[in-house]
């Protein structure tokens, strides 16, 4: 008995050294780290207490980038949800060539994110976009897509929306193939509609699945960073901004790695609470 046990922890013993050494750590570290002022360069990291949180308090430019992740999240998630939703249930029909829409719709997710961010910015330019282009042949525009504080914030919705949608969609397809097919067949006695069918069987049943996706791109909204960083640097005049750029210009940019640590802590903590009540909101009526 005691060899068995002495074999499983030499087993999972490399698991454990890998999620000490990259997981642990690093946490423990970052939180270290937001009691003290670090710049990188100096070997000296000088304890500043509770500084780096009463600067965070009063940083108008950090709420402002929180402002402008939440209105990211606002746009991006119902459009994510709804599009990929919508192609899920028509890629669970039997239509021709439904393995190959399966494999084009996935396709941007393996695709760089800076390279599908550059080609964007191209599409998306106010002078020679080809968006803009398109637009122009029914006499609207030129729209500022990236150079607008108005128009900024949904134009990354969209790519991001348009970037992630194939992961969702297959979550979704994997929620809709579980769903027993005898429901379908009751509610067809019954006199049920598509419409009905869709709202009284399908939805209620993807609970999981939606559950899943909403807190999936929860996390990925507020995580928002290479779409502003390569698409619109944060701007115009910072209404762009993701609290992740702005981590990453207080550490690698200004080498504030204190303040920069203070501010990815408070982002931990807004993840994980939006989430714990997405999913006790959820799972109220979700069905497993």
């Amino acid at each position: 008995m005691k060899r068995s046990v002495r074999s499983a922890y030499l087993l999972i013993a490399p698991y454990l050294l890998f999620l000490s050494v990259f997981l642990i750590y690093p946490i423990f570290f970052s939180v270290w780290l937001t009691f003290h002022d670090w710049n990188i360069v100096s070997p000296e990291i000088p304890f500043v207490g509770l500084e780096n949180y009463r600067r965070l308090i009063g940083d108008e430019l950090f709420y402002k980038a929180l402002w402008n992740t939440f209105r990211f999240i606002l746009i991006n998630i119902p459009l994510q949800i709804v599009i990929a939703l919508l192609l899920a249930v028509a890629l669970n029909q039997p239509i021709k060539g439904r393995g190959f829409f399966r494999a084009a719709y996935f396709l941007p997710v393996v695709t760089s994110g800076v390279v599908i961010s550059f080609l964007w910015s191209w599409m998306l330019s106010t002078d020679d976009g080809i968006i803009n282009e398109v637009l122009g042949w029914f006499g609207i525009g030129p729209i500022p897509w990236l150079t607008s504080e108005t128009w900024s914030i949904p134009s990354l919705a969209w790519v991001a929306a348009w970037k992630n949608l194939g992961y969702y969609v297959v979550i979704f397809l994997a929620g809709l193939q579980s769903i027993p097919k005898t429901l379908y067949e009751a509610a067809r006695i019954d006199g049920s509609g598509p419409v009905q069918t869709f709202f009284r069987i399908t939805l209620p049943m993807l609970n999981p699945a939606m559950l899943l996706v909403l807190v999936m791109s929860t996390i990925n909204g507020f995580q928002l960073f290479t779409e502003p960083f390569i698409m619109t640097g944060g701007g115009p005049a910072n209404s762009s901004l993701s609290v992740v750029m702005y981590i990453y210009k207080n550490a690698f940019q200004s080498l504030d790695m204190g303040y920069a640590a203070t501010v990815g802590l408070a982002l931990a903590l807004i993840i994980l609470t939006v989430s714990l009540l997405q999913k006790k909101i959820l799972e109220r009526d979700a069905y497993y």
